[in-house]
């Protein structure tokens, strides 16, 4: 008897590796520079914290959020707001949400402009914690999923949720959560937050998970989900039903895609150690949503430490690339390269 799933897998895994070369190699074309220095100063001469999460706003603005300068518990330092939208020259015009969350860890802002916030941990103390959150614009919690502090695994229950992503007709997913061993598993509600069903489970076969930590939705209205731990992007409906995976975007920490279908990825992992994707290079990898082709590199350039630079990524209608930095803490920017202004000389 033919063996179709294993035909199937095959099929696939060759698809993938006709195209991974280009993830792996060096000579990768950058077509960007980095903005130097401190590009966003925070104000009261805060400085940033660890941050996975960044998501573009239009008009040139970026949401952002970090963990309140640290990378532990937002809850102790209550006074700060996590949350924070910035201009194109790095000004922090608007925030929000201090003494809300834990570990501001996925951001979404859908169609309507509310901003979303997956919050990856708890504080079962306070009561905080192991939610998602949806805000207006301008901060006001308008719902909020999951039970606040409480960690399981349930139709209202998280375990660290990763991320957030709504869909245009309204209907909201979550991947949950951080941990190789975890819930690993997308959650779907519709636009009131009652539960419609889930899928995934702990495994490496096509539709389980371990660490589901990113999504994104191309212009198809195709689930694509960061896979980190099984080092792949995978990709789904909106019903759950399994459409490819891809390893040629390398380990991927972050995804991002913009309206014109250009996948962006976050890989802040890659060769760091034990079965962490030996033999790629970290940095933030850039293609098409519709073919799977890797067209641009953005490295890591100390490849030789644990972890470094951008875990999350965003994009605006400029071509600027976002970076959010756990390893690092700090929130950099990167440009088409000759768009940077250069110091002349004396």
């Amino acid at each position: 008897m033919i063996n179709y799933k294993n035909l199937g897998k095959l099929a696939l895994l060759t698809g993938a590796m006709s195209v991974s070369m280009i993830g792996i190699t060096k000579a990768q074309d950058n077509p960007y520079e980095e903005v130097p220095g401190v590009w966003a100063e925070l104000p009261n001469g805060n400085t940033w914290g660890s941050t996975s999460t960044v998501y573009y706003a239009g008009n040139g603005n970026i949401w952002a959020a970090e963990r309140c300068g640290a990378n532990s518990n937002c809850m102790d330092t209550p006074d700060r707001d996590p949350v924070m939208l910035i201009n194109p020259d790095g000004k922090i015009l608007k925030s929000f949400g201090k003494g809300m969350m834990v570990w501001p860890h996925g951001i979404h802002v859908d169609k309507d402009d509310n901003v979303w916030i997956a919050d990856g941990r708890g504080d079962e103390e306070r009561g905080v914690g192991h939610q998602v959150h949806k805000f207006d614009s301008d901060g006001k919690l308008l719902m909020s999923l999951g039970t606040k502090g409480v960690a399981g695994k349930g139709n209202n229950i998280f375990d660290q949720p990763c991320d957030v992503l709504v869909a245009p007709n309204g209907d909201i997913f979550v991947a949950d959560g951080h941990s190789e061993k975890g819930n690993n598993r997308i959650v779907k509600y519709n636009s009131e937050g009652e539960y419609l069903m889930e899928w995934g489970g702990d495994g490496a076969e096509w539709g389980e998970f371990y660490e589901p930590h990113s999504l994104a939705m191309d212009s198809e209205g195709r689930l694509f989900v960061a896979d980190r731990y099984n080092d792949r992007v995978q990709i789904f409906t909106q019903d759950g039903e399994f459409i490819n995976a891809w390893r040629q975007f390398g380990r991927p920490s972050g995804v991002y895609i913009d309206k014109n279908d250009t996948l962006y990825v976050a890989d802040s992992e890659s060769n760091s150690g034990g079965t962490r994707n030996p033999g790629w290079d970290r940095g933030i990898r850039i293609g098409s949503a519709k073919t799977g082709w890797v067209e641009a590199f953005i490295p890591d350039p100390d490849q030789g430490v644990a972890f470094s630079r951008a875990e999350g990524v965003t994009a605006d209608e400029d071509g600027n690339v976002f970076g959010a930095e756990v390893e690092e803490q700090n929130l950099r920017k990167y440009v088409p390269r000759g768009t940077l202004p250069r110091r002349r000389g004396n």
